[in-house]
C-alpha cells in the first residue's frame, strides 16, 4: 500500500487497549477535577475585560489604541480557550454548570455561539480526519483535502491553490471576522439551537454593545484601524492555536473504521514546549491527551503526555510530537501538496512502517 488512506482501513487492536489506557489514567489522578485552578480563571476574566475596557476609554482617540487592540485580541482568544474548555466538562461535574459558563464565556464574552461551536466540535472529536465526517477539514477556502482539490476547474483557483500554503496565514487575518458571522448565522438558521434566545441576548449584547463603545471611543478612521488589528490578530492567534493539531496528519476514507485509541491517537499531533506554550496554546498543544480525555482538566494534560506516550510505544501505535515552528512547516507543506493535486499528499510513518496499524 502507498498511502495513509489505505493504510489506516485495516485491521486494528481491539478497543481493549483504549479501556486499559483509561483505567490507568483514572488510577493516576489525572481525572480529578481542579476547582481552584478553574475558579480562578472564571474569576479573571470579568476583572480582565472590566480593566481592559477601563483602559480603553482612558487612552482615549488616539493611534495608541492599537497596542489595546493587540490586548484585546489576546484577551478574547484566552477566554475563547477557557470556554473551550467548559464545553468539553473540564471545568464542573454538572453539564448544566458547564453549558451556562460556555455561553457566558463564548457568546457574552467572546461573541461567539456556544451552540454553533458545540455542533461543529463534536463531530470533529468523533471523527477526526476523516473524510465526509470531520467539518474541521472541509475549509472554505484553503483545500485541505485531496478531492477538495480536484474540484478546482478554472487556472486562476487552480493556481491560487498550488500556492496556498503562503496564503494561509493571511487568510487566518479574516478568521475573526468569520468565527463572529458564523456565530451570527448559526442563531438565526433553522436548525436547532439549544437556548436560542439566550444566545441571541448575549451575542447581541456583546457585539452590538462592543461596537457601540469603540466608536464612541474612537473616530471613525482610530475605530475601524483598532477593529481591524483587533480582528485579525484574534483570527490569526485563534488559528496558530488550532491549525498545527491536525492539518498534515493522515487522512480517514469514508467508512473506514479504528478502534478509538488509534482513531484519536494516529490523527493528532502534540506540539512540544514549556509552561509558557502551555499557557499561549491552552493546552491544545496536548492535542494527544485532550482527544483522548476531552473532559480532562487542562492542568493535568502536561502530566499525562509522558503516561501516554509511554503506553502507545508500548503498544506500537505512533504517537507525534513536534516543535511549534515545525508544525506549521508541516502544516504549510501539507496544504501545497494538497493544493498541487497528489492524491496521497502526506508520507508519514504509518506508510513506511506498515505493520504500526496491525498490532
Amino acid at each position: 500500500m502507498t498511502g495513509a488512506s489505505n493504510i489506516v482501513a485495516e485491521r486494528v487492536a481491539p478497543n481493549s487497549d483504549f479501556t486499559d489506557l483509561a483505567r490507568l489514567v483514572k488510577s493516576s489522578g489525572l481525572m480529578r477535577r481542579r476547582y481552584g485552578y478553574y475558579w480562578t480563571k472564571l474569576s479573571a476574566v470579568p476583572l480582565a475585560f472590566a480593566a481592559a475596557i477601563v483602559a480603553f476609554i482612558w487612552i482615549g482617540d488616539t493611534w495608541w489604541q492599537m497596542f489595546t487592540a493587540v490586548g484585546f485580541a489576546v484577551l478574547f482568544t484566552q477566554t475563547a480557550m477557557l470556554g473551550h474548555d467548559a464545553a468539553h466538562r473540564q471545568i464542573f461535574r454538572s453539564g448544566r454548570w458547564n453549558d451556562w459558563i460556555s455561553l457566558v464565556i463564548g457568546d457574552f464574552f467572546v461573541g461567539m455561539s456556544y451552540g454553533w461551536w458545540q455542533h461543529k466540535h463534536t463531530r470533529h472529536h468523533a471523527n477526526p480526519n476523516q473524510l465526509g465526517a470531520d467539518p474541521d477539514i472541509e475549509l472554505p477556502v484553503i483545500a485541505v483535502t485531496p478531492d477538495r482539490a480536484a474540484k478546482a476547474r478554472t487556472p486562476l483557483v487552480r493556481w491560487i491553490m498550488s500556492h496556498q500554503g503562503a496564503f494561509f496565514f493571511p487568510i487566518l487575518l479574516f478568521e475573526g471576522l468569520s468565527l463572529h458571522a458564523s456565530s451570527v448565522r448559526r442563531v438565526f438558521q433553522r436548525e436547532p439551537v439549544q437556548r436560542r434566545p439566550v444566545e441571541i441576548a448575549f451575542l447581541a449584547v456583546r457585539i452590538v454593545g462592543y461596537l457601540v463603545l469603540v466608536f464612541l471611543v474612537l473616530s471613525p478612521g482610530v475605530a475601524a484601524a483598532f477593529l481591524g488589528v483587533q480582528l485579525g490578530l484574534f483570527g490569526v492567534y485563534m488559528g496558530m492555536a488550532f491549525a498545527p493539531n491536525h492539518k498534515g496528519m493522515p487522512l480517514v476514507p469514508k467508512g473506514a473504521r479504528l478502534d478509538f485509541l488509534r482513531r484519536q491517537v494516529l490523527m493528532s499531533r502534540n506540539i512540544r514546549g514549556n509552561r509558557v506554550l502551555d499557557f499561549a496554546m491552552g493546552g491544545l498543544n496536548y492535542q494527544i491527551e485532550h482527544h483522548l480525555f476531552p473532559s480532562m482538566p487542562r492542568p493535568h494534560l502536561r502530566r499525562a503526555a509522558p503516561l501516554i506516550a509511554a503506553y502507545c510505544r508500548e503498544r506500537g501505535v505512533p504517537y507525534t510530537v513536534t516543535g511549534l515552528w515545525q508544525s506549521y512547516g508541516i502544516v504549510l507543506r501539507y496544504i501545497n501538496r494538497v493544493g498541487l493535486g497528489e492524491r496521497d499528499p502526506f508520507v508519514c510513518p504509518l506508510v513506511e512502517q506498515r505493520a504500526c496499524l496491525t498490532r
